[in-house]
């Protein structure tokens, strides 16, 4: 369970609760864990949006702690004169908090991520996805050419197989060219994404961006905010995805019906669920 920016683990857990009684309710043969990291940077409030200073009412340790995956900057770029790109600093950072996450307490069988936290779900079942790290070695840029970021040096030697889905609230795809190796091939893993008609701060368009590079993605708009939408008809979305994503007929290498579902096949003992 990846957090939006500014927030914490322990705020989105306490935020995510509805979905978690859906899925312990909808999924009673599964051992149900939810894990909830938060990210290693620590915001000053000077880096939340919005922010203008203590008012007259507040004190030193009154504000709730916030952190992130990494901090957005507009940097020089490298061979454009004038031009700036945007750099995501300390991303390898958060990579190295979350694969610690997935050798701690994992394996897991899916990711959910909140706004910036869906960004980060989304490379991060890029990064367990067959050949991505060939991907990452194909795709090195050549000279006068932008860098790329270099694959998770935490993520080489990670016991994780790839993601059977991930839940994306809000998400969005990481700019420009410096970022293309985790969407070049597309992701092959199983989405379900959810956009905010009146987000107003996650443009649509960014959402749309992340949406095109994950093959079969499926996405529902919900009218609300910038959120995560705990009414009936998106929980009922969010958990019958996750439900037919772990229910997938399990299929051997010859082709055929091994018998059961995935939930039929795999000890209820191992089987947790998204970080």
């Amino acid at each position: 369970m990846l957090h939006g920016y500014t927030q914490s683990g322990p705020l989105f857990h306490s935020k995510t609760r509805a979905l978690h009684k859906a899925l312990t309710k909808a999924l009673p043969t599964h051992c149900i864990h939810l894990s909830y990291p938060t990210g290693p940077i620590h915001l000053n409030p000077s880096d939340i949006p919005g922010y203008n200073g203590p008012s007259a009412t507040e004190t030193e340790g009154e504000t709730e702690p916030a952190y992130g995956w990494w901090r957005r900057k507009d940097m020089p770029h490298p061979s454009k004169k004038g031009e700036s790109e945007i750099v995501y600093t300390g991303l390898q950072d958060g990579f190295t908090r979350i694969a610690e996450t997935i050798a701690e307490e994992g394996p897991f069988d899916g990711v959910i991520g909140f706004s910036q936290g869906a960004c980060a779900a989304g490379m991060v079942a890029s990064l367990l996805e067959p050949g991505r790290r060939d991907a990452f070695a194909s795709l090195t840029p050549q000279k006068g050419e932008m860098e790329t970021e270099p694959f998770p040096a935490s993520f080489t030697s990670l016991h994780q197989s790839p993601l059977k889905f991930a839940l994306i609230y809000s998400g969005f795809i990481a700019p420009g060219a410096r970022y293309i190796n985790f969407y070049k091939p597309s992701l092959k893993t199983p989405t379900l994404h959810f956009l905010g008609a009146l987000d107003g701060v996650v443009e649509e368009g960014r959402s749309q961006g992340l949406i095109e590079v994950c093959e079969g993605a499926k996405a529902v708009t919900h009218p609300g905010g910038h959120f995560l939408p705990s009414q009936r008809p998106w929980l009922d979305a969010a958990v019958g995805f996750v439900k037919e994503c772990l229910e997938q007929v399990v299929v051997g290498d010859n082709g055929e019906q091994k018998g059961g579902t995935r939930s039929e096949e795999e000890n209820v003992e191992d089987m947790d669920m998204p970080f």
